[in-house]
C-alpha cells in the first residue's frame, strides 16, 4: 500500500568504518516520536563525550529492537557470528566465575553499530580492557528513596563534594537521567573490585554520619526511610551504571548528563534529552573533559574502612546474585531475621 514502504537501509561512515543503519524510520521513543535514525545521529553528535565514557571499557548493551515500549534485554555477549570484523571485545568474568566477551568500544563506530542493533542505554564496566579486574573508576550513586527527590540527591552530592575536597580528590557529577545523581572519580587501577567497593562503603558511611537526616547506607529498603541511598553495591563486580551521555529508556528520552558542580543546584533531569544535549556539548564542551587527568589514590578510604572494621562496622550485604563473600553479614531482611541468624547487616 502507498505510504507503507519501508525506508531503505543506509551506509554511514563512522571512524573509518562503514556502519549499516537499517529501518532508520522505526520509532524508538513513541512519545516524542524519535526514530532509530534519531538515536543513531544522537550518539554521533555526542561522540567525544560518549567515547570518553566507553573507550576500552567492556560494555553491556541495553537493547530495545522494537522501541522502548517493546521487549528489552541486556546483551552481555557479542554474537560469535554476523558481527563486523573490526568490532572489538574484552573478556570479563562474572561473580559466578562464568565469562563473556563484551563489546569494548575502540572508536565511535562501535557505538554506532550498537545503536544500529537497537541499543538505547550503554552500561560500561568501571575497568579498561588492559586490566578487567582492577577498576580505574570509582562511582558514587546517589539514589533518592520514596519521599525524596532529585533536589535531595543534589543536597547529598554537595556533602560528597565537600568530603572529596577534604580528601584532595576531584569528583565529577552527572545526572542519572532520572531522579538520581552520580559522582565519578578516576582512580589508580591498583585495587580489586572488593577493595574499591570497601572504599566506597567507608566514604558512604562518612556521608551518612554527616547527614544522618538525609543519607543512608542501609541495603534493606525497610530501613532506608525517606533518605538518599548511597548505593555502594554499584562498585560490586558486574554492577554497571548508565554512562555519561547515554540515553535512558524513558518516555522523555532523557540523557545521563555531566554537569559542573556550579550547575548542579540549578538543573533538572528533564533539562537534558536527545534534542538538547548535542547543542549543549557543542557549545560548552564536556564537563567530564578533565576526568582522566589526575587518578586518585584511594588509600585514605581503605584506612577509614580498617577503622570502621575495628569499630564493629564491617562489610555490608552484596547483591543477591553474588556468591557469599568472606566477612559479609547475613543476607536476611531485618524484619524476617531470626535470633539464630546473627548479624543481619
Amino acid at each position: 500500500m502507498a505510504g507503507s514502504a519501508k525506508v531503505a537501509a543506509v551506509e554511514v561512515e563512522v571512524a573509518g568504518h562503514q556502519v549499516r543503519l537499517s529501518s532508520p524510520d522505526r520509532v524508538i521513543f513513541p512519545g516524542p516520536g524519535y526514530t532509530k535514525r534519531d538515536v543513531f545521529e544522537y550518539y554521533l553528535a555526542v561522540g567525544d563525550g560518549i567515547m570518553r565514557a566507553l573507550r576500552s571499557r567492556p560494555t553491556t548493551l541495553q537493547r530495545f529492537p522494537e522501541g522502548i515500549e517493546g521487549e528489552a534485554f541486556f546483551q552481555k555477549r557479542v554474537p560469535a557470528r554476523g558481527v563486523p570484523p573490526w568490532v572489538e571485545t574484552a573478556e570479563i568474568k562474572f561473580p559466578s566465575g562464568r565469562t563473556a566477551d563484551e563489546l569494548c568500544p575502540a572508536d565511535l563506530a562501535h557505538v554506532a553499530w550498537a545503536a544500529q542493533m537497537g541499543t538505547v542505554v550503554f552500561h560500561p564496566w568501571p575497568v579498561r580492557a588492559a586490566d578487567v579486574d582492577r577498576p580505574d573508576e570509582m562511582r558514587i550513586d546517589l539514589d533518592p528513596q520514596p519521599g525524596t527527590d532529585f533536589a535531595d540527591a543534589v543536597t547529598v552530592a554537595g556533602e560528597v563534594r565537600g568530603l572529596l575536597d577534604e580528601l584532595g580528590a576531584t569528583g565529577f557529577p552527572k545526572t542519572s537521567g532520572g531522579r538520581g545523581v552520580h559522582v565519578y572519580l578516576r582512580i589508580e587501577p591498583r585495587w580489586a573490585f572488593t577493595e574499591v567497593r570497601r572504599a566506597v562503603i567507608a566514604f558512604a558511611r562518612e556521608i551518612e554520619r554527616r547527614r544522618p537526616d538525609l543519607a543512608t547506607t542501609s541495603w534493606w529498603k525497610e530501613q532506608r526511610g525517606e533518605k538518599v541511598f548511597l548505593d555502594y553495591n554499584q562498585m560490586a563486580r558486574d554492577r554497571t551504571i548508565a554512562c555519561a551521555y547515554s540515553l535512558r529508556a524513558n518516555p522523555r528520552a532523557t540523557v545521563s548528563t555531566p554537569v559542573t558542580w556550579d550547575e548542579l543546584a540549578d538543573v533538572e533531569p528533564d533539562d537534558f534529552d536527545l534534542r538538547t544535549v548535542p547543542p549543549r556539548i557543542a557549545t560548552i564542551g564536556d564537563p567530564y573533559a578533565g576526568l582522566d587527568e589526575s587518578p586518585w589514590d584511594i588509600t585514605p578510604l581503605l584506612e577509614w574502612a580498617d577503622r570502621d572494621d575495628r569499630g564493629g562496622s564491617g562489610d555490608l550485604p552484596y547483591p543477591p546474585d553474588h556468591p557469599k563473600m568472606p566477612g559479609e553479614p547475613k543476607r536476611v531482611q531485618p524484619s524476617r531475621a531470626r535470633p539464630t541468624d546473627g548479624k543481619s547487616g
